[in-house]
């Protein structure tokens, strides 16, 4: 066994199940070991992108996400990928390839100092120096990666420690590090003081982040809340902490948050921070958060509990033990006057718009498209205007959604995506983007392609950079610089270029209600090409439905002359008693010739010609 056999081993031995990656020649000994594995490689066409899709696997399975690629470029090609991951959180493996050990330091081709180079966005790196010690360090790597607070871990591996021979694998079962213990359980004495100040408080609210969600601590949460009927508000990155409509959930906090939410949380006298930095983009104004209030820090990481703002409790642990430990305190809260406040709020502080309904409104779409989502979807949002739309609009209820929080990392809807879908294939998972985040990874719609990794991506189009537009709009009075996206490619032709389906939206019209006016809009969700689907003997549907979708079809081509023969064939009485209302609904400025047997009338026509054997009897509508 050499030591690419030894690695592929250790992912083995860790339940790897797919590798996002980029090969070249520094990586090719582990590349080549991998062929004779179950583990899948995804060939992902720019190595940022393999850190991206990575880390959307992650974040669905709760398992670290593993990336490969090669020396040089390739290893610098995927820092921000893997700064993107550190900033959010989020755990990954992360192996580059490296020239032979003997040429470190030499400036020799395709060199470059990897783990220097990322120091500052890992949890920790690894610089292999003898092959034997691959086994323990992949298992310290997977440790480090995914306890404490999850994050980065790089594995950097010359070539000829690749091909060196090992001794004797043996991966270990158990990890000892004696400067790496991370404090999972909570303080007792601190969790008796957070009750105790919580039952003296009125105005009590909790703001959740991401450190929830990655502690899998939401149920725990919501029980805790619901117990105490304690309103919760979320930063970006803990959107889908509780379902979205639910009554206690006030909203994101932040820049681009609701007011209300803002609002609420200003003016708690109590208010729990857990699994959240206190950074500028959440809590632009630190002191609002600590006036005339207890601020209780919950935090899995104690270097995070008063770096910006002193907590009056501080208390380490992870999200979802401390809510376990705080479940079992004996405390009451009273406050149902805060609560009818914070409604109160949400009703006054809601924006009034009023959208031009000639073009497509984000907000409507958004809130639209959730609806219309499965329950466990997950929604990936990628950066710049669509991202705030889809904070302020979409509508979690048991699903996930993902985004680059930290970082702010354009790009990353569509290889995350990639990742959630193969860490579950069972869920409907969406990409979300603008067309400058989208142009800057439609690169990986051939992996989609080549891999078959059937992803939804939707694209917000507006021809501009549109965020960077909007704060050149109120910064610089309308001096717009290097925002126009002129040029940009004609997706329906990109589209059918790597053979996927093109639907455009032009304007909110009345695509749903005509789903919906034909009992329909379920099922023609669940088909692989919605209406378009080829239906054979392999759907079992009924005369009915057929006809329903004939109908639909035909609708749907926009035209001015309809020849409908037989539509009410097989139809149930209900629908045949309801086409009166399609006719004059949806052809009434149409042209339309019926055929139909039977003795069928209706206002709608103005002419009707009875056919009897060789005689024809024409009758004025």
């Amino acid at each position: 066994m050499i030591g690419a056999d030894a690695i592929v081993k250790c992912l083995e031995e860790e339940g790897v199940e797919y590798v996002f990656g980029y090969p070249g020649v520094a990586i090719c000994p582990f590349y080549n070991s991998i062929l004779n594995s179950t583990i899948q490689t995804i060939l992902i066409r720019t190595e940022q992108n393999a850190a991206h899709a990575a880390s959307g696997l992650a974040r669905v399975s709760g398992k670290a996400g593993v990336c490969a690629v090669t020396s040089g470029p390739g290893a610098t090609n995927v820092i921000t990928g893997i700064a993107t991951a550190f900033a959010d959180s989020i755990p990954l493996v992360c192996i580059t390839g490296q020239v032979n050990s003997e040429l470190l330091g030499s400036d020799v081709f395709q060199e470059a100092d990897i783990t220097g180079a990322v120091e500052s966005f890992v949890k920790y790196s690894y610089l292999v120096k003898n092959v034997n010690d691959i086994p323990r360090i992949f298992k310290e790597a997977f440790h480090i990666a995914s306890t404490g607070r999850r994050g980065p871990v790089l594995i950097d591996i010359p070539i000829d420690i690749q091909n060196a021979e090992i001794r004797k694998f043996a991966y270990p079962e158990s990890v000892s590090m004696r400067t790496y213990k991370p404090t999972v359980k909570g303080n007792i004495v601190q969790i008796k003081k957070v009750a105790a100040e919580l039952e003296k408080a009125k105005r009590q609210i909790i703001c959740a982040g991401g450190g929830v969600l990655l502690s899998e601590g939401e149920k725990e949460l919501l029980d805790f809340a619901q117990k105490h009927s304690i309103p919760v508000v979320s930063t970006m990155m803990g959107i889908g902490v509780m379902p979205t409509r639910h009554p206690l959930y006030f909203g994101m906090v932040g820049n681009n948050g609701k007011p209300y939410a803002n609002r609420a949380m200003n003016e708690s006298d109590l208010l729990i921070m857990v699994g959240a930095r206190v950074a500028d983009r959440a809590v632009s104004q630190p002191g609002l958060i600590t006036n005339n209030k207890v601020l209780i820090h919950i935090d899995v990481d104690p270097a995070e509990i008063g770096k910006n703002v002193g907590p009056t409790i501080p208390l380490v642990g992870d999200a979802k033990h401390i809510f376990e430990d705080l479940l079992l305190q004996e405390f009451s809260c009273e406050h149902e006057e805060w609560i009818d406040t914070l409604n109160n709020y949400k009703i006054d502080m809601a924006l009034k718009r009023n959208p031009n309904p000639a073009y497509v409104d984000p907000a409507c779409f958004i809130t639209l498209l959730s609806e219309k989502m499965e329950e466990d979807g997950v929604y990936v949002a990628d950066v710049g205007q669509n991202q705030i739309w889809s904070c302020g609009y979409h509508i979690v209820q048991k699903g996930k959604f993902l985004t680059s929080g930290g970082m702010g990392t354009m790009g990353y809807s569509i290889p995350a995506a990639m990742g959630a879908k193969l860490a579950d294939k069972n869920r409907q998972v969406i990409a979300v983007c603008g067309d400058g985040s989208f142009q800057m990874s439609m690169m990986e719609l051939a992996t989609m392609r080549q891999h078959n990794i059937p992803v939804k991506i939707i694209v917000l189009k507006n021809n501009y950079l549109g965020m960077v537009r909007e704060y050149q709009h109120y910064t610089y009075k309308d001096n717009y610089s290097v925002v126009d996206l002129s040029g940009s490619p004609d997706l329906e032709k990109l589209s059918s270029a790597y053979d996927m389906k093109f639907l455009r939206l032009n304007n909110m019209e009345n695509v749903n209600e005509i789903l919906e006016d034909f009992d329909l809009l379920e099922y023609i969700e669940s088909l692989e090409e919605g209406i378009d689907t080829f239906i054979d003997e392999n759907y079992n549907l009924s005369g009915g439905q057929k006809k329903k979708i004939e109908i639909i079809r035909c609708l749907s081509k926009n035209s001015s002359i309809y020849i409908l023969d037989e539509p009410l064939a097989n139809l149930d009485a209900d629908f045949k008693n309801k086409f009166d209302y399609i006719l004059n609904k949806y052809f009434s400025d149409k042209t339309v010739i019926m055929i139909e047997h039977g003795n069928y009338k209706s206002d709608f026509f103005d002419r009707y010609y009875k056919f009897k054997h060789e005689s024809i009897e024409v009758q004025n509508g």
